[in-house]
């Protein structure tokens, strides 16, 4: 199965970042969050991806062009202008960077990347959210609905802590968990026809094609009761960093 990833928005709740970078470029722990995601589906096996560019996407072709020798030990020979790979660590990948377009909207990215989605089951995600989700569990999940597009459900922690009253009483409970509801969590698995509910570019995949595919009773939810954050604050950035830099990621699921 073939993961295709959205890494064309520009970001702009987390500008402080991504003024200079794609979010998806945006580091976790010394590595882009794009990688994080990808070694998540990389720990179900899937190491197929195609990755939907945009904003600043020349920045992801550089990093993915360079990745092996970024993660390899080299010895560099000045004088024969010589580079040997002593140790590679490099991922047993392979990557399709496409050109979706900086101003395309999330359907439309999908529409475009048509042929390399070719004739069977996909997996898509955003390039911005971390998950301990076992994606290989919404993959069973999606086949055995029969339905064409299968969502992962999540239930993030509100921004705030809330106040509960009793009399004149008040307790303080900070961010409790699932405090906003079920959401859609991304680490979709889907059958190509769902590219038939989409109109052009300009078509936003959340709203009239999820909308129009529920409606037609061919949308399914698989519910992750487990840990999701999404990246859309530089608040956001340095909690995910923290629970790296902590060995506490609940998202590092994959052996290295």
């Amino acid at each position: 199965m073939k993961a295709v990833i959205l890494a064309g928005g520009r970001g702009t709740r987390i500008s402080e970042e991504s003024q200079s970078r794609p979010k998806p470029m945006v580091e976790i722990g010394g590595r882009p969050i794009l990688w994080h995601i990808m070694k998540i589906y990389a720990n179900a096996g899937i190491t197929d991806f195609t990755i939907l560019l945009g904003y600043k996407g020349y920045m992801i072709k550089e990093y993915f062009v360079n990745y092996f020798m970024h993660m390899s030990d080299l010895t560099i020979d000045l004088a024969s202008d010589t580079i040997c790979t002593v140790n590679s660590k490099s991922e047993p990948w392979t990557v399709t960077l496409l050109d979706t377009g900086e101003n395309t909207m999330t359907g439309g990215r999908l529409l475009r990347a048509k042929e390399h989605i070719g004739d069977e089951d996909f997996s898509f995600t955003y390039g911005d959210g971390v998950t301990d989700l076992n994606v290989s569990r919404v993959i069973e999940s999606h086949r055995n609905s029969g339905s064409i597009a299968t969502v992962t459900a999540v239930q993030p922690p509100p921004r705030y802590g809330t106040l509960d009253f009793d009399g004149s009483g008040v307790r303080f409970q900070e961010k409790p968990q699932g405090g906003a509801g079920w959401v859609n969590g991304g680490f979709f698995v889907a059958s190509p026809s769902v590219l038939d509910y989409i109109d052009g570019d300009e078509t936003v995949f959340e709203q009239s094609p999820l909308q129009r595919l529920a409606s037609d009773g061919q949308l399914s939810a698989y519910r992750h009761d487990g840990f999701w954050r999404g990246m859309d604050t530089l608040w956001d950035k340095v909690y995910l960093n923290e629970l790296w830099d902590n060995d506490k990621a609940p998202w590092r699921i994959w052996h290295d």
